[in-house]
This record gives structure tokens, C-alpha cells and sequence, in this order.
């Protein structure tokens, strides 16, 4: 009669480690389980690092867009001209920036100037986006003003330009040298628009960390670019920098509000949603994928559990005549199976993490081992593979491998209990 014990008792763990170790000619399936733990920890590995590169790469691509970008912009909707044409630009631009400040969580508004020109330098042309700025206000944005990027010094911004390092490196061009803008809006005459033609120092060349970025953007000081691109007193939008970027959509309608209501208020939510949206929806498929992986690998420690069962029949008969009861049975072939997917789970966090914590001499390798051109900026919109670990993605891959590994070991170790002594034995 089988007598009742504590559950994982001494001699259970005692158990489930011999038959763990058995060689296969004393009927043990050692090669089985390397290959379930081998599986697990490549799945959990792969799912680690899919998790990581996910994290870092939204998590890149937002601060890129915050660090060079106004996280609110004010337009106005314009008004009709004798001439029929709509006027867009902002007169009073000064008063709605004050107001705009006042907005509790905003941090700072600023109006713009915004044109899009052709920059030539020493027989070279390439298409910039010119944005007219003051000094104190193109400090605040992070990745414009970084000193360990950038080069030359932007306090002497005010005595030319910036250009971003695509636009340099396209021009071939460097800090000291002078570039010239055309624009096709220039000088009116009598005979029609002429295209003005300005040369400017280069004092500043910075690097956002966007390839798109980089390569179109160049800085005008404020008032220059009102007399470049004949917007003298007015200005063609007020960028709006708030405490929160990420709750930029609870502030729209005090904004919105404060700009009265022939504004128009566009967030960088609304700029780069659709980008967003795109990145979760790949998140959560690329989670099944690998969820699924892991579902597979964790399916290894089935057929491990169901031949060690086979071939530890008579083991079982005899246990179960010296008193065994089912559960301590079960309770022993489920460690054998839970124990292969802790173990592999523990190797696989522990690659992942360090995959994660040195991605950059990992990508670098394989970089030259390919050959170089392994990674486009131009496709990518970033410069490097990153990476963020985070505990919760962590824990998540290891709640859902130890998880299914435990689920799956339960059904061929319940068979293993449930096996009659009698016909084990029966052919011993």
C-alpha cells in the first residue's frame, strides 16, 4: 500500500537526479535531455534578445525624434488673401509663444522659420530643409546640441549655419567653410523672382542619430532666415517642447486653447504614429513567433520524459511495490522535466542579457565578418542595432518558458504514475 509523504520530498529530488545522469545503458536519456536544454535555452535566448532590440529600437527612435524635434507644433489655418491664396503664417507670434508657455507641463515655444532650399558647395548640391531657429532655443534640443557628436561650437551659431553630417558629408564639407543656399523664392523684380543666392559659414555640424535627419536638416538664426526667405515679421509655425512627451496628447486641448481657434495643433504622436502602430503590431508578432518557439523547444522535454518513462518501466514497477504512491512517482518525473527547462531557462537569460549588454562589439563582429553594409542607414533610419534590456521583458520570457516547460512535463509524468506495477514487472 502506498504510503503518503510530504510533496518533493529528499528522496524524490534523489530520484529524478539519478535518472538525470543515468547513462543511456543504464536506461537513462541523456542525449534527449541535452538537446531539450539546448533547446529551451536557444528559444529563450532568441526571445530575450528579440525583446531587447525591440525595446531599444523604439526606445531610439522616439528619443531621436524628441531630441531634434518640437514634441508640439502650432500651425494656422491661414486666412484668404485679396490675391485668393491661403496665408498661413503667424504675425503675432511672439504673444501666442507667451501663451503657449504659460500652458502648465510646457517647457518652451518657440517660433519658426521653415524652407526647403538647395545648398552647393564646390560643384556639389543637395536638398536641405532649413529651419530658422534662435540660439536658445536650438541649445535646448538634445540631439542637436551634443557636444560628443557635434562638431565646432554652437554658440557661434549665430554667425552662419548648421548643418547636419549627411548634408556636410554630402557637400564635403566641414566647420569653417562657407556653402551657398538657392532659393528658387527670391528677390522680386521687375521682370519677376529672381533666385537669391547666400553664402554662409559653416560654425556647426551636429548628428541626431536619424539618418533623414542628418541628411536634409541645416539651422538658420531666426532673423536671417526671415530675411531669406522674405518672411520678415512673421514667422511659419511655433514648436512647442512639454515636460511629458509621452503625454503630449492630455495637453493637445489646453494648447490648443491657448493658440486660439484659427490654430491647428499637430504632436509628434500624430507625425510618427503610424511608425509607432507598426512597430507594436510587429512587437506583439514577433512575441507569438517566439512564444511559439519556446512552446516547441519546451515539447523536446516531452519526448525526453515519455522514453525515460519507457525505459525506467521496471524502476517504477519496483518503486511502486516498495510503497511509492502515484504522486511521488509524478512529483519525480516532473522534476526531471521541470529541472531541464529551469536550467535551460537560466542559460538562455544569461545569454540573452549578455547579447543585449554588448550588442555593438557583437554586431561589429559580424559586420566584418559580412563583408561591411550589413546595416543601411538609409533603410534603417538609425545608425546602429540597439538594444535595451528591461526586467519586466526578462521576466516575461522566463514566466512563459518555465511555464510551458512545467505544463508539458505534467502529462508524461502523470503517465508515469499512473502505470500499473503489475504489468511492469510482469515481463521482468
Amino acid at each position: 500500500m502506498a504510503t503518503s509523504t510530504a510533496p518533493f520530498a529528499p528522496f524524490e529530488w534523489m530520484i529524478a537526479w539519478r535518472y538525470l545522469r543515468a547513462r543511456r545503458a543504464e536506461g537513462g536519456v541523456s542525449v534527449m535531455t541535452w538537446i531539450s536544454l539546448i533547446g529551451i535555452t536557444l528559444a529563450v535566448f532568441a526571445l530575450i534578445a528579440t525583446l531587447a532590440v525591440r525595446s531599444g529600437f523604439r526606445a531610439e527612435f522616439v528619443d531621436t525624434i524628441l531630441g531634434a524635434n518640437a514634441h508640439v507644433t502650432i500651425y494656422s489655418l491661414g486666412q484668404v488673401t485679396e490675391a485668393g491664396q491661403i496665408d498661413r503664417s503667424i504675425s503675432d507670434y511672439d504673444a501666442l509663444a507667451a501663451r503657449l508657455a504659460e500652458v502648465p507641463g510646457v517647457t518652451r515655444a518657440a517660433p519658426l522659420i521653415r524652407g526647403q532650399v538647395m545648398a552647393a558647395s564646390q560643384g556639389r548640391n543637395a536638398g536641405v530643409e532649413v529651419y530658422g531657429i534662435a540660439l536658445e532655443d536650438l541649445q535646448t534640443l538634445p540631439r542637436i546640441a551634443d557636444p560628443e557628436t557635434a562638431r565646432g561650437d554652437i554658440a557661434n551659431f549665430t554667425d552662419g549655419i548648421a548643418l547636419g553630417a549627411g548634408v556636410a558629408r554630402e557637400l564635403g564639407v566641414g566647420v569653417g567653410d562657407t556653402i551657398r543656399l538657392i532659393s528658387p523664392d527670391g528677390v522680386k523684380t521687375a521682370f519677376g523672382t529672381s533666385p537669391r543666392v547666400n553664402g554662409y559659414e559653416i560654425t556647426y555640424i551636429f548628428s541626431a542619430g536619424r539618418y533623414d535627419i542628418d541628411r536634409t536638416r541645416a539651422y538658420l538664426p531666426f532673423s536671417e532666415a526671415q530675411s531669406f526667405f522674405n518672411r520678415e515679421g512673421i514667422a511659419d509655425e511655433v514648436e512647442v517642447m512639454v515636460e511629458e512627451p509621452e503625454r503630449v496628447d492630455d495637453l493637445s486641448p489646453a494648447l490648443l486653447a491657448a493658440a486660439g481657434e484659427r490654430a491647428q495643433v499637430w504632436t509628434w504622436r500624430d507625425a510618427s504614429g503610424g511608425f509607432l502602430r507598426a512597430l507594436e503590431v510587429e512587437d506583439n508578432v514577433m512575441f507569438v513567433i517566439l512564444s511559439i518557439l519556446v512552446l516547441i523547444a519546451a515539447m523536446n522535454i516531452v519526448s525526453g520524459l515519455i522514453m525515460l518513462v519507457k525505459n525506467k518501466g521496471r524502476d517504477i514497477g519496483i518503486l511502486r511495490t516498495m510503497g511509492l504512491s502515484q504522486g511521488s512517482v509524478m512529483r519525480v518525473f516532473f522534476i526531471c522535466g521541470a529541472f531541464t527547462g529551469l536550467i535551460g531557462t537560466l542559460f538562455g537569460v544569461i545569454l540573452g542579457s549578455l547579447f543585449a549588454l554588448y550588442i555593438d562589439p557583437i554586431f561589429s563582429f559580424v559586420n566584418v565578418v559580412m563583408g561591411g553594409g550589413v546595416w543601411d542607414p538609409s533603410i534603417r533610419g538609425i545608425y546602429a542595432l540597439p538594444a535595451e534590456l528591461h526586467l519586466t521583458d526578462v521576466l516575461s520570457a522566463v514566466a512563459l518558458s518555465l511555464g510551458l516547460s512545467f505544463v508539458v512535463t505534467l502529462f508524461p509524468a502523470r503517465r508515469a504514475a499512473r502505470m500499473n506495477p503489475v504489468e511492469a514487472l510482469r515481463y521482468e
